[in-house]
């Protein structure tokens, strides 16, 4: 889609070092929307430059450079690691490669100390910074980017889950997006959030915060490839998708699939990495039955298939920032079964079906519903949801109004 409003901006930098750091692992939430913005931003007419912080330092890429990230993430663009990244990143090849090729595309590099007066000499007054990752808003970036005349410092926040749910989180995750939220509140001109329910969120840990706003971010160009195969080919099967961390509670998935009767039981596709503090749904899984699988770094085509063809999604989070999955599933015209967040209920009005977490009755008996659905009636569920997706070119009009 062409963005149809010009930025005011000089000149645009964005950090991509979240985007570098995750190099050949399967995109989050938070990753999709951070190479959104950097695809986004290469199409358009204002000047954009990158920031990556290194081991060593930094380096800064203008927008060839910045292409050169996107043809390598979508490509394996390069291969092989020079002396710098054998040295600092000997434990993470996919990491080494990816910060080789892009010493060889920057259009400078700098020290640490230094950081200011590279910026400096390449950045014209009036340009926009954008921290989408929520990674290297330091002290030592923040004093970089002031030091340029009229400068401006855009941070996303996608939700407060460390703030609002420590015990689902590890202590460094929890003070690193603590110290994350009181720099953005200290010196953000302007705070993104991807929904009211965030918002408020944020405004409720940062009251100081001066210019906050809610925009939803796009959903992606939806192409489906291939579905995987395997035991649940041509039989009933749901989906759940996301890291299995704590807070995504599939343990309760798990308890329904254990009370079902063998000869009717569907098929439950668990699509993600395990993830942080749930050993216990892990040694669950170690042990469950031929109807729970578990599916790790499908690309996002053949997720897509998986997905189309499924019964449903099942999302029975007890907390969500923003919910790709749920977004893309109704997109698509997937049935949905979710706990009743707010953020889902803002997003996704009346496409889902609710059920409280507590509601295990409920839940089991609108799974065993859906599983007698003929597949590939999706379509129906989509002209009844009403659900409208959201556009990163709506997305981005918005941002260059309000910036």
């Amino acid at each position: 889609m062409q963005i149809t409003k010009n930025s005011p901006a000089t000149a645009h930098l964005i950090d991509v070092t979240r985007t570098v750091s995750r190099a050949g692992q399967t995109a989050t939430g938070i990753d999709r929307i951070e190479r959104a913005y950097i695809e986004q931003l290469i199409n358009v007419e204002t000047p954009l430059s990158g920031l990556l912080r290194t081991k060593l330092g930094y380096l800064l890429l203008n927008k060839s450079g910045c292409q050169d990230l996107v043809d390598h993430y979508t490509h394996g663009f390069w291969g092989g690691t020079d002396f710098i990244s054998r040295l600092t990143r000997r434990n993470n090849l996919r990491l080494g490669i990816a910060e080789t090729g892009l010493r060889r595309a920057a259009q400078d590099r700098a020290t640490p100390r230094r950081l200011a007066a590279m910026l400096s000499r390449h950045l014209p007054d009036g340009t926009v910074y954008f921290n989408i990752g929520q990674t290297n808003l330091t002290d030592r970036v923040i004093h970089a980017v002031k030091t340029i005349p009229d400068s401006k410092i855009v941070t996303y926040i996608h939700d407060t889950i460390p703030l609002d749910w420590p015990e689902t989180q590890t202590q460094k995750s929890h003070l690193k997006f603590k110290r994350h939220l009181d720099r953005a509140a200290r010196h953000a001109d302007m705070v993104l959030c991807n929904s009211t329910d965030t918002k408020n969120h944020v405004l409720r840990h940062a009251p100081e915060i001066a210019h906050a706003e809610v925009i939803t971010p796009g959903l992606p160009e939806i192409s489906v490839g291939t579905a995987p195969t395997g035991a649940w080919t041509g039989q009933p099967y749901f989906v759940v998708i996301g890291t299995l961390e704590p807070r995504k509670n599939i343990g309760l998935l798990l308890d329904i699939w254990d009370e079902m009767p063998k000869a009717s039981k569907p098929h439950l596709l668990i699509c993600g990495k395990r993830g942080w503090l749930n050993e216990d749904v892990f040694l669950r899984l170690d042990n469950s039955s031929d109807r729970v699988h578990e599916l790790n770094d499908l690309p996002d085509n053949a997720l897509w298939a998986l997905l189309q063809s499924s019964n449903g999604l099942l999302f029975p989070s007890r907390t969500e920032g923003f919910g790709y999955p749920a977004m893309e599933a109704a997109h698509i015209g997937v049935p949905i079964i979710c706990t009743p967040l707010p953020v889902f209920k803002e997003l996704l009005g009346d496409y889902p079906i609710y059920a409280e977490t507590s509601e295990r009755y409920l839940w089991r008996n609108k799974i065993e519903q859906l599983a007698q659905r003929r597949r590939g009636q999706s379509g129906e569920q989509k002209k009844m949801g009403g659900f409208e997706a959201p556009t990163w070119q709506a997305h981005f009009n918005r941002l260059f109004t309000l910036l």
